[in-house]
């Protein structure tokens, strides 16, 4: 047997043949895959204050009805807070941003300290700087593994900034110079 460039087949690999894969490898094979980063950002109905995560599980579900997705963990302090809130409001962050991903996914009640932002319609915090938002109503939750699939209604969005996105790759963060 042959694959389509000619080359013999990889072997099966242990996990092709119904092991697990080890988590260190699973990582290793997964992070050849480059994604983009978002802050997904609410506010605290009960302190009335600003908080958010960061995010690398992020896509379109649905044109009609308009539906986005994201995935969070279970260990998450912050998920609690934000699902809280009325909406939230998903922030597609720039390749100049990467201190704010990495403040918003260290653990800590003090996510947007020395953060900038407006706010959307519904009052969810778009991040100065960042490409894109969209605002959103959490409508279903799926647990899956150690994480929550997280599927939210667009209610509104739009280009904030121009610039060229933060992207995560291999365990690292960097541009994309398209």
């Amino acid at each position: 047997m042959h694959s389509p460039n000619g080359n013999a087949p990889t072997p099966l690999s242990p996990v092709a043949s119904g092991a697990t894969a080890d988590q260190a490898r699973f990582r290793s094979v997964l992070g050849r895959f480059a994604t983009g980063v978002v802050a997904v950002a609410g506010i605290d109905p009960v302190g009335g204050l600003p908080t958010g995560l960061a995010a690398n599980s992020f896509t379109s579900v649905s044109l009609d009805p308009p539906l986005v997705a994201f995935c969070v963990a279970h260990t998450s302090s912050t998920w609690p807070v934000l699902r809280r809130a009325e909406t939230v409001c998903v922030n597609i962050l720039g390749q100049r941003q990467e201190h704010v991903c990495r403040q918003l996914a260290a653990k800590g009640a003090a996510k947007f300290a020395g953060l900038t932002w407006s706010s959307a319609p519904s009052g969810g915090p778009v991040i100065d700087g960042a490409l894109a938002w969209i605002e959103c109503a959490v409508e279903q939750e799926h647990v899956a593994g150690d994480h929550v699939i997280v599927v939210a209604r667009v209610l509104d969005l739009d280009v904030h900034h121009d610039d060229e996105p933060l992207v995560f790759y291999r365990g690292g963060y960097g541009g994309f110079d398209g």
